[in-house]
């Protein structure tokens, strides 16, 4: 009788989370953040139908990475129970706190009773009246939900985005200041020899939840739209590169020129030495 394989429940666990993180690493991040008008959701994503970010409800809405299949069915099931919940009770009583258990509960789930975890890390953001409000939850492949105040990064290289992001991030950016961090962030890994890429518009996927828009918040910004939020930022940082330029102490001008100065003296000193 030939002996059954043994694995302890440890070494199980262990494998999934590692078959987990690497179907992850392999995804392109994303980057959430909260700024003066909401909720900004900033994905490197080259498919124009395939969508990392998407709308949950009226001020909730949704960013993925890994595989695509998997994090669309999460996405379809959060649409369809606000749905239900808002219209049992009341739109206000939908809440991404409660999204985000919900895809915790379904998620730790999958990955203690299913034979393969889901390759998937997800956000729900919700935003707020202020800044201050906005509620952003990172939901991971095993279930845990960890509350990021301000900003979430997913992906392979999240913790060197993470780094390059949140040093300058602030409460208080417009739209176009908070674009081009992420967009830096975002550019900053992925380069070769550690240098930063650039990214066209025609290689993200973006959109907003606008706090300043009653009911449905969510807007996608793309085609001129995104084009032209990116060339104000980038025509901002010239500008700011130039004021810094003419805002350096120059040292004073010297009377004499090279010349003079190759020659040994000046006009003035040769007519000195004339009289």
């Amino acid at each position: 009788m030939a002996m059954q394989f043994y694995a302890s429940p440890e070494q199980i666990m262990r494998d999934r989370s590692e078959y987990a993180r690497k179907g992850i690493a392999r995804g392109r991040s994303v980057v959430v953040l909260s700024y003066e008008g909401g909720v900004l959701f900033v994905a490197e994503n080259l498919s124009t139908a395939l969508h990392k970010v998407s709308e949950i409800y009226d001020r909730i809405g949704f960013a993925a990475v890994g595989r695509y299949p998997e994090f669309e069915n999460l996405r379809s099931a959060g649409v369809r129970l606000a749905d239900l919940h808002g219209y049992s009770y009341g739109r206000r009583d939908v809440t991404g706190r409660q999204i985000a258990n919900a895809y915790a509960r379904t998620l730790g789930a999958i990955f203690t009773q299913e034979q393969k975890p889901y390759e998937v890390e997800i956000c729900v953001a919700e935003a707020g009246a202020t800044a201050a409000d906005d509620e952003l939850y990172r939901i991971t492949y095993d279930g845990s939900v960890q509350d990021e105040p301000g900003l979430v990064t997913m992906g392979g290289q999240s913790d060197t985005i993470s780094g390059a992001v949140k040093t300058r991030l602030r409460p208080d950016q417009t739209l176009a200041e908070a674009l081009k961090l992420a967009v830096e962030g975002l550019a900053s890994v992925g380069g070769e020899s550690g240098q930063p890429r650039k990214l066209a518009a025609n290689q993200l996927e973006v959109a907003v939840l606008d706090r300043a828009r009653p009911g449905r918040t969510f807007r996608r910004l793309t085609g001129l739209a995104l084009t032209a939020i990116l060339e104000d930022a980038a025509a901002a940082k010239i500008e700011d590169v130039e004021e810094g330029l003419e805002d350096k102490p120059q040292p004073p001008a010297s009377s004499s020129t090279p010349a003079d100065n190759a020659s040994g003296g000046t006009e003035e000193d040769d007519s000195a030495d004339t009289e």
